[in-house]
């Protein structure tokens, strides 16, 4: 319902959290694990609707954001499949995190973490059967393939209670990132030009550099993502399904 348009990237977000919330148990004081919970901002808005939060994430940086931005909360420093934990979460979360997590792992221990009645809430991205990835050329979007992730499913003890496809909603922040990568592009193109008059020597060894630090697929894949306009809404919705999940043991 908001304008695309940089502005209201923050009300978005906001927006998305809201929606997702709103797929947990209707109760306060939920025992939530944060998984990839990022620099903290999602269990900072949790803690403050009254839950207890653990967070798990590998890097140092994103750990010590999370101390300051969600300082009751538990951090674990690690990736998920190392986490040790005796469990007794109300809820797992994966907000924008599933799809860094192997399959059938991450359901698996998941599960395995949940007190008897709790529940999995997944917001991420996921292949459709539609993806179509060039060789070359980044295709945008990503995630488990939608299959594969319907099959590990299956196999698991769990129960949908609720998916919704948020795909269109979402596709428009495809857009303004692209807007914002071309404007570094064109900032980029003004710089070069300026060494290319004034110093051709260096930005001769500049660009001898850039070619052996970068082979021919990453420096195509960003000339396109500064310099193109491929990576669009469209594409992300050929490509890709967002869906907002809600699991239960069954």
């Amino acid at each position: 319902g908001l304008d695309v348009s940089a502005g209201n990237v923050g009300k978005a977000q906001d927006a998305y959290s809201a929606k997702l919330f709103a797929l947990f148990p209707e109760r306060l004081g939920l025992r939530i694990l944060d998984i990839g919970g990022g620099a903290g901002e999602t269990a900072k808005k949790l803690i403050a609707l009254g839950h207890q939060v653990e967070i798990v994430v590998p890097s140092a940086y994103l750990a010590a954001r999370c101390r300051v931005n969600a300082p009751s909360a538990k951090v674990h420093e690690c990736t998920f499949q190392d986490m040790q934990s005796a469990g007794g979460f109300d809820l797992c979360l994966f907000s924008e995190s599933f799809q860094y997590i192997p399959l059938p792992f991450s359901l698996q221990k998941a599960r395995g973490l949940l007190e008897p009645g709790g529940e999995i809430v997944i917001g991420d991205c996921f292949r459709s059967e539609t993806f179509r990835a060039d060789p070359v050329r980044h295709t945008v979007g990503g995630g488990h393939a939608i299959a594969q992730f319907r099959a590990e499913l299956a196999a698991e003890p769990l129960r949908i209670v609720s998916q919704e496809d948020i795909t269109e909603a979402v596709a428009a922040s495809i857009d303004l990132e692209q807007e914002f990568f071309n404007v570094i592009g064109v900032g980029l193109t003004g710089i070069e030009t300026q060494l290319k008059e004034r110093r051709p020597t260096q930005h001769w060894m500049l660009h001898r550099m850039i070619n052996l630090v970068m082979n021919a697929r990453k420096r195509a894949r960003l000339s396109e993502r500064l310099f193109e306009r491929e990576r669009t809404s469209a594409s992300f919705i050929a490509n890709n399904r967002y869906l907002l999940i809600r699991l239960a043991q069954a």
